[in-house]
C-alpha cells in the first residue's frame, strides 16, 4: 500500500480527455492516483482536485519512464496505459511516415515501455494492466492505415502480455472504446483543424464520452482479484460498427 493505505493506480495521458476523467473515477473508487502525462500545468491541477500526484512524463522517454516508475515505488495495483493518440486521415497511398512512427511509438513501444518498467511494482501489488486500445485495433477502415495498424499492434502487446503473466498475480485487460467525443482526440488528428474534428460527430446522436470509458476503467479495476475481464469492446449505440455510423439530418 501507499503511505495513504490506499491502493495506487497510474494514469498515463492523464492531462484531458479519457486520461483524466479515469483519474477522476479511480479516486472515487478508492485509489490513489498518480496522473502522468506532459502538459505538467493540468496534471498538477487535477492532481490537487483528486488528492493524488503528478508526475510529469513522456511516454515515449526512457528517462521520463524511470522517473515516473521510481515515483510509483515498489506496488503498484492498477496501470491505465491510456497515453495514445490518431494523427491524419489519409490513405495509405498518401502516407504521413513520420506520422506512422510517431503512432507507432506512443501506441505501441510506450505501452510495452511503461509496462516493462512498472511490471515489478505491478506483480508485488498483484495489480491490473489496462490498455486503452480502440475498436481500429480489430477492424480495418478507409483512411486510418496507421492508427489501425497502431492499434492492432498494442492489441498484440495484450495478448502476449496476458499469456506470458499467466503464472503471475496481474490482470490484463484491454478496452477497445469506438467513437468517443471526448477533449482533443480528433483536433489532433487533424493538426488543430477545428472544422474537421467537429465533422467526425456531426449528426451522430450520443457518441460516447470520457465518463463513459473512465467508469469502465473504474469497473474492471474494481472487480475481484480472481476476475479478469480480457477485452471490453464499447461503441455508441449509434455506431454498429466501424463504418456503419447513424447520423441525423
Amino acid at each position: 500500500m501507499t503511505s495513504s493505505d490506499r491502493p495506487l493506480a497510474v494514469v498515463t495521458g492523464a492531462s484531458s480527455g479519457i486520461g483524466a476523467a479515469s483519474a477522476r473515477y479511480l479516486a472515487r473508487a478508492g485509489f490513489e492516483v498518480i496522473c502522468a502525462a506532459r502538459r505538467l500545468d493540468r496534471i498538477e491541477a487535477l492532481a490537487k482536485e483528486i488528492d493524488g500526484r503528478a508526475v510529469q512524463c513522456d511516454v515515449t522517454s526512457a528517462e521520463d519512464v524511470a522517473a515516473l516508475t521510481a515515483a510509483v515505488g515498489d506496488e503498484l495495483q492498477v496501470l491505465l496505459n491510456n497515453a495514445g493518440g490518431a494523427f491524419g486521415l489519409e490513405p495509405v497511398a498518401d502516407a504521413d511516415l513520420d506520422a506512422w512512427r510517431r503512432m507507432y511509438e506512443v501506441n505501441v513501444i510506450a505501452v510495452a515501455a511503461v509496462t516493462k518498467s512498472l511490471l515489478p511494482a505491478l506483480i508485488a501489488g498483484r495489480g491490473t494492466i489496462i490498455v486503452m486500445g480502440s475498436t481500429a485495433g480489430q477492424v480495418a477502415y478507409e483512411g486510418g492505415g496507421g492508427y489501425v495498424a497502431a492499434k492492432h499492434g498494442a492489441k498484440a502487446v495484450v495478448d502476449t502480455l496476458r499469456l506470458e503473466l499467466w503464472d503471475q498475480p496481474v490482470r490484463v485487460t484491454e478496452i477497445a472504446p469506438g467513437m468517443v467525443q471526448s477533449e482533443g482526440f480528433a483536433l489532433t488528428r487533424f493538426n488543430g483543424d477545428q472544422s474537421k474534428a467537429d465533422a467526425v460527430y456531426a449528426g451522430v446522436r450520443e457518441p460516447l464520452t470520457a465518463d463513459d470509458i473512465a467508469d469502465i476503467v473504474a469497473y474492471v479495476a474494481t472487480r475481484p482479484a480472481h476476475v479478469n475481464l480480457d477485452r471490453i469492446t464499447v461503441r455508441p449505440r449509434a455506431q454498429a460498427a466501424q463504418h456503419k455510423v447513424h447520423r441525423e439530418s
